[in-house]
């Protein structure tokens, strides 16, 4: 199995990403692609932008776990650009490690 937790910034220009927009975008981009589940928390952080200043902001959580393919590799690399897209951000982290699962 591959664990892939992406961290979703939330400032934008114009405000911050609701809670509500996150849950659309959960149902309308990640769901479709993840139909084996998914879990999604609110954390806070923060890191350096490009132009070094040090953002703190609060944090979606996302991390899908799933066997490893291309087509999921693509689909996460799709979910990634839309938010960058959708929400005007210039980064999101990506942490890709390999798992043991089991129910």
């Amino acid at each position: 199995m591959v664990l892939d937790t992406l961290y979703f910034g939330t400032a934008k220009p114009d405000g911050v990403v609701t809670a509500e927009e996150w849950a659309a975008f959960l149902s309308d981009t990640v769901t479709p692609t993840s139909p084996e589940g998914l879990t999604s928390w609110v954390a806070s952080g923060q890191w350096k932008t490009s132009a070094g200043f040090l953002e703190q902001e609060h944090t979606y959580v996302l991390q899908l776990a799933h066997e490893e393919h291309q087509e999921k590799d693509r689909a996460v690399r799709r979910i990634i650009q839309i938010y960058k897209s959708r929400f005007q951000q210039e980064a999101v982290m990506r942490i890709r490690s390999r798992a043991c699962r089991s129910f």
